[in-house]
Formats: C-alpha cells, sequence, structure tokens
C-alpha cells in the first residue's frame, strides 16, 4: 500500500500527502523514500507542474525514520562503505528536492517546494524539511521541531547536520544537533529551524500562496549560491574558531568521550564546514556509516528505541487475555510516591481517588500536584484549563471506604511491611474481588505482602521510579500466586500511564533496586577504605553514570538507606553480609548526614537546597589514604558491580527476558546508556574479557565479583545475549 499520494491542483501546484496507512503516526521506511522520490521526480518533470507542497493526511507530521530500516542496514552490509552507500541514497533523494531540477551553477533555480508541517516532524521529518525551500508550521504547542537522533546513539545523517550548520551557524545548530533539541513551532521559529507559523486551517494554503509566489532567489538555497559564508564563521574565522573550541570542550565534558556519536557530529560539521556542500554531505554520511556500525551506537539503538518499543507494544503480556478498559484507580498514601502516580494518572484520563489518614498529607500532596503542573505550565507543555481538569479528576480523601469502586488499588506508603499488612487487609474488605491490588514497594518481596490480601492471584508490585511524572520505566513484579490476567491488568494500567513496563519475578529489591544498591555501596566502601570522594564520584562519571554513587545516596536519603538495612539484616539473618558501606553511612547518619533533605550528607548544600560542593569534614572521619588507586580501578569496580548483579538477576529467573534487562537499567537508574545496557556491554566487551575482569576484582576485593555461572556456561558453548 502507498504511504504517499500524489494530487495537482488546478493552480498547476502538487500537493504529495504523506499518509502511511494502518499506523497512527507517518514513519519513513525505505520503501516509502523510493516512493517519495518517484513523485517529486514526477512533478518536477511534468512541465504543467509549478511548485509542490509536502504535506501529512494525519493529525501530525512524522516520527522520523524507521529504525529497524537503518539496523537492518547495518545487518545487511559487510562494512562500513556498504552502509555509506545507502546513505547516499537518501542524499541523493534529498539533494534532488533542494535542486528541484535547477542548477545553481548557472544560477538555475528549480521548481519550488514547500513543506507544510502540520504537527511533529523529527529526525528524517526535518531533514526532508530542510532540504525544501520554505518550511511552515501550524501554531501547534504540542508540536516537536528538530533533530532528536542524538539521543538514541546516532547523529542527523540524513543531511540535516550539515545543512542546519549552513543554515544557523555553529553556535546556533549544536545545541540541536548535539542535545536533541525538539522546540515547539513558535521557539523553532525564534531558533531559525523554521520560516513560518501560521494558524493550522491556514496551513496548507499558505503553502500553496507561497509555492505560487516564489522567486528564483527563493529556491536557490544559500550554501548553493556564489560567495556563501558561514553564520558566525568557520572553522577558520576568528568566531568560527572560538564557537568550535567551546562546542568541543562542552561536549567532551558531558559526555566524557563515551558516544561515538556525539564525536561524530562534531567531525561532520568542522569538516563540512570547509567543503563544498556535495563534498561537505559525502563526508556526512562517511561519519553516519562509522558511527552506525560502531558497537555502541548499535547498542544504544537497540535497547533505547528498538527494545523500548517492543516491550511498550505488549511484548511481555498475555496475547490470551482481552485489553482490559480501566477507568478508575485508587491509591493510599499521600506521598511523593503515591501523589505521582495520582498526577500520571489524572493526565491520563483516570479518575484517581488519593488516600491518607490526615487531612494535612493530603493538602500537602495537592500542592506539590499542583507545583508539577506548574513547571509543566511554564514550559508550554501545559494549558492552565488542562490542569485544572487534571486536579479535578483526582479525589483527596481520608476515608478509605472510598476505594470501594476501584478497579485497581495501589498502595504507596513507607516501607514497612506491618503498616502495608494492614492496608492491604483494609482495603481487601472493601473492594470487589475483580480488583487488583497492587504495592508501590521497592524492596519487600511480593509473595510475603500477598498474605495480607483475600486474593494474593489478584496481587502484584507496581514499582514506579522517582519523581513518577518524569520516569519512564515501571517494573511489574510478579509474586508467586500472581495470575497472567492480574500481571496483564497491571500492564494495561502502566500503558495507559504512558510508562514503559518490565515484568519481574519476585525477590527481594527486584531488578532495579537489586542492581542500583551494590552500586550505591561499592561507592561508599570506597569511602570506608580511603577512597578520595572525588574520585569516587568522577570515576562514576567517566562509565556514563548520571548519578555518582554518593550524590545518589544523598537524593534517596542516607536515612532510608539505613532503614534498607536494618530491614534486610532482620530479614536475611545470618545470609545478611555486612560491608564498610553500613560503616559509612551509619556514622554519616548517627551525625544528622541524611543527604538533601536535611541539607547535609556526602555533600553540602545551601538554603536553597542546591550542592555546593563534597563536604570537606568527611575526611575527618573517614580519611583518604596517601596513595590513591588508578581511576580505570574505581571505574572497572562501578561497573561491573551493576553488571555481575543483572546478571545474576538473570541466572535466578527474577528477570526472563535481557532485552527487559536492558531496558530497565537504563530508564530505571540510568546504567551507561553509551553501553545499551549491562547485557549489551558483556556482547559488546566480550565474555572472555568479562570473565577477566571478574576475576581480577574478587581476587583485590572479594567474592562479590564472581563471574556468575552463566558467564562460564555462555563462554564454554560460544553464545551471546542477543
Amino acid at each position: 500500500m502507498a504511504d504517499f499520494h500524489y494530487d495537482i491542483d488546478q493552480s498547476g501546484v502538487v500537493t504529495i500527502t504523506w499518509e502511511c496507512p494502518g499506523k497512527r503516526m507517518n514513519i519513513l521506511t525505505w520503501e516509502g523514500f523510493l516512493e517519495l522520490d518517484t513523485y517529486v521526480s514526477r512533478a518536477l518533470n511534468d512541465s504543467k507542474v509549478k511548485g509542490i507542497v509536502l504535506a501529512s493526511g494525519k493529525d501530525t507530521f512524522t516520527g522520523g525514520m524507521d529504525l529497524n530500516a537503518l539496523g537492518s542496514m547495518k545487518s545487511n552490509s559487510s562494512s562500513d562503505l556498504d552502509v555509506f552507500k545507502g546513505i547516499m541514497t537518501i542524499h541523493r533523494i534529498l539533494r534532488n528536492i533542494e535542486l528541484a531540477g535547477g542548477d545553481p551553477k548557472i544560477g538555475k533555480a528549480g521548481k519550488p517546494i514547500a513543506i507544510a508541517i502540520n504537527g511533529t516532524s523529527v529526525g528524517i521529518g526535518y531533514e526532508i524539511a530542510i532540504s525544501t525551500h520554505r518550511i511552515i508550521c501550524a501554531d501547534n504547542p504540542k508540536a516537536k521541531i528538530g533533530l532528536p537522533e542524538i539521543l538514541v546513539g546516532i547523529f542527523p545523517g540524513g543531511g540535516g547536520t550539515t545543512r542546519l550548520a549552513r543554515r544557523l551557524g555553529v553556535m546556533e545548530a549544536t545545541p540541536f544537533i548535539l542535545r536533541g533539541k525538539t522546540p515547539n513551532p513558535n521557539d523553532a521559529l525564534d531558533a531559525g529551524l523554521v520560516d513560518e507559523v501560521v494558524p493550522p486551517d491556514e496551513l496548507l494554503t499558505r503553502a500553496k500562496e507561497w509555492v505560487l509566489s516564489a522567486t528564483p532567489d527563493d529556491v536557490i538555497k544559500p550554501w548553493d549560491k556564489p560567495g556563501f559564508r558561514i553564520p558566525g564563521g568557520g572553522p577558520y574565522d576568528r568566531e568560527g574558531f572560538l564557537a568550535f573550541t567551546g562546542t568541543n570542550a562542552m561536549i567532551s565534558g558531558e559526555t566524557q568521550g563515551l558516544y561515538p556519536a556525539a564525536q561524530a557530529a562534531i567531525s561532520t560539521i568542522y569538516e563540512g564546514l570547509m567543503l563544498p556542500f556535495e563534498a561537505a554531505i559525502k563526508n556526512e554520511a562517511k561519519w553516519f556509516a562509522k558511527t552506525l556500525i560502531n558497537p555502541s551506537s548499535s547498542a544504544m539503538i537497540n535497547t533505547i528505541f528498538v527494545n523500548k518499543k517492543l516491550l511498550e507494544k505488549g511484548y511481555r503480556r498475555s496475547s490470551n487475555i482481552p485489553p482490559s478498559k480501566l477507568h478508575n484507580l485508587g491509591i493510599v498514601g499521600s506521598g511523593m510516591m503515591g501523589s505521582g502516580i495520582a498526577q500520571v494518572a489524572a493526565q491520563s484520563g483516570l479518575a484517581v481517588t488519593l488516600i491518607d489518614k490526615d487531612e494535612a498529607a493530603l493538602n500537602k500532596a495537592k500542592e506539590n500536584i499542583r507545583g508539577f503542573l506548574a513547571r509543566d505550565i511554564a514550559k508550554g507543555r501545559l494549558s492552565q484549563g488542562k490542569a485544572d481538569v487534571i486536579l479535578d479528576q483526582i479525589s483527596f480523601s481520608t476515608e478509605i471506604k472510598d476505594l470501594a469502586e476501584s478497579q485497581f488499588v495501589i498502595e504507596a506508603v513507607f516501607e514497612n511491611a506491618r503498616i502495608k499488612a494492614e492496608i492491604f487487609k483494609q482495603v481487601s474488605a472493601i473492594v470487589s474481588e475483580d480488583c487488583l491490588i497492587a504495592s508501590n514497594t521497592s524492596t519487600l518481596p511480593i509473595t510475603d505482602l500477598s498474605k495480607s490480601v483475600s486474593t494474593p492471584d489478584r496481587f502484584v508490585g507496581i514499582h514506579f521510579f522517582s519523581p513518577v511524572q518524569r520516569m519512564t520505566l515501571v517494573e511489574i513484579i510478579k509474586g508467586k500466586d500472581t495470575n497472567d490476567n492480574a500481571v496483564a491488568l497491571a500492564f494495561d494500567l502502566v500503558r495507559k500511564l504512558r510508562k514503559t513496563p518490565i515484568v519481574v519475578n519476585d525477590a527481594r529489591f527486584f531488578y532495579a533496586n537489586r542492581c542500583i544498591i551494590p552500586y550505591i555501596n561499592e561507592g561508599v566502601s570506597m569511602v570506608g577504605e580511603g577512597y578520595h570522594p572525588a574520585l569516587i564520584e568522577n570515576a562514576a562519571k567517566q562509565i556514563g553514570m548520571p548519578l555518582g554513587p554518593l550524590q545518589l545516596i544523598d537524593e534517596t536519603s542516607l536515612e532510608l538507606a539505613v532503614h534498607i538495612a536494618k530491614a534486610s539484616s532482620e530479614a536475611l539473618g545470618e545470609k545478611y553480609v555486612e560491608n564498610d558501606a553500613n560503616r559509612v553511612v551509619f556514622k554519616l547518619a548517627g551525625i544528622g548526614r541524611l543527604g538533601r533533605k536535611s541539607g547535609a550528607g556526602f555533600y553540602d548544600y545551601n538554603a536553597q537546597g542546591r550542592r555546593i560542593g563534597l563536604w570537606k569534614g568527611i575526611s575527618d572521619h573517614f580519611p583518604p589514604e596517601l596513595n590513591q588507586p588508578d581511576i580505570a580501578t574505581v571505574k572497572n569496580r562501578l561497573l561491573l558491580i551493576q553488571v555481575v548483579e543483572a546478571l545474576k538477576s538473570f541466572e535466578e529467573g527474577v528477570l526472563e527476558d535481557v532485552r527487559e534487562g536492558d531496558v530497565g537499567a537504563i530508564f530505571g537508574w540510568g546504567f551507561a546508556p553509551w553501553s545499551g545496557g549491562p547485557f549489551s556491554w558483556v556482547d559488546n566487551h566480550g565474555l572472555d574479557k568479562t570473565i577477566t575482569l571478574c576475576h581480577s576484582l574478587k581476587d583485590e576485593f572479594g567474592s562479590r565479583f564472581n563471574a556468575p555461572a552463566i558467564l562460564q556456561k555462555m563462554q564454554q558453548n560460544n553464545q551471546s545475549f542477543y
């Protein structure tokens, strides 16, 4: 079936409408690209055609290129030269649009081509746009315009990097190329990404008007005209040199040299601006091909895009159970987690009943929600009217009986098994047998908690991450008695909330916390061993972690760490292993340094709660050794302890699918996104090297670094995770 439709009106303007059948959003495939090229060439070769408008038949424009198509191009290619040839096909098609039958060498203009963008147009959608002669957008505040490729491990390789750098200059283009910023149409207009923003009902009319009134000068791109100069200066101009120096330093600092796409994009811009346009396009294709075949980029695409989408579409949900129709949700506990869940549920259209034992807690929750909504309003993500509707969707009550009609009830109180058990008994007594009861616990085994409900088969764990409003991952935890219907309903809720679900089996700390706690403990233990805190935190940054272990424990609170340690010791008895981390944490907590919430932890904070540096007094309690270890040792300890725990989770059956393990790692606790996740890291690092590293760290630092048996088995069978 055709993705594009061709129509010519009486004035001689051809409208090529993009409307992928059976899809919510237009996604460009290789077949679609060739179809677009055929229609553009047809119009350019028809003497009756005066110009072209590219438009969308859907309520938005495009979500970009089908990354599966890029993945298949890589997998079907034997070298980066093969990939280069494929990318050059894209460049040929877009250059055909840009020249539009003209020849700038002799000053001959082609036929004018405008693009009418009615909604979001990102990735290849914007690369198509920037190859046309006029970018006209509908005034749609929810739309996003730009080039977010860097966020999934690649960079704009369809001409976007070369053209945008020439259109805006280095300083103005880099936030969109190297940070993946995608502003709304009006902000895009201010930034120079688009040419016009018009009312939605005038979009097509205005595009056709422009096509019919365009002059030859409008149609020949600035970079195809004699004497073109880069806005702001090129690499050898003073201003351009300073721009490159600053940008390179900034990106190197932010990426720690871990993301090949960022370095490739900078190289593409720098080299391309010293080349004629045609040569610059080939240079972009060269760097894009190198990036695409890089194992890091491949792993990022696989995890952040392909597998994440697979899980969101229901790969782990039983296909034998029909989708449920959720209308309402009950939540017990109005703290940070409970109020966050309430907000995202209300934003998704659910009627929410939020319960707490006293009115003051509920009033605080209401103000917290109002504050989050206000920030979204200030950033243009939300209107005041929509915010009011969201708040009206939430009923605040101190009476647990008000949950009687709920289809789904989530408990979200403090991590205390006895308190939770009492809540479950009360909820079970008033809701129907069909109601699913869930706990938002982050540590306590679901099977144990289910003993307090009347129907354990209708009980699950549903672990949200903080802040709920921003974090996309949700762990659905199956207890021993949890049935498939309960898991399916939990999955339906997560999908309703537009979150990413992973399904794991029951175990203390489940998957994400099971892996992040050892990371924190390893970093804190190093403090007790005499490692300098700054060395630990910087090593964490250099392996790509968003937060160092000391900053992370400050954010989550040392008080919580003490509580978890005591609860774990009580639950595990003789199996509990004491560690240096406990000694350090108990010491700091004992002197009132509980983390950010108390204004003091491993870091110092100002009156506004902002970090102002590592606490210098830590050396009075845990003096740094005179001879510090090399940073490679610190990096290896921090990275491998997470990998080993992820592998054990899979080996022990907590995880059933490594794709969930990688997606959960990146979106749950921020595990080194450049790696694609711990399982992708092992594949790319190599089994032999991983096992050798495990042995080395085990010999020096202890049995916690033992290579899991699964690695030895895979080595013997010459296997990989993917």
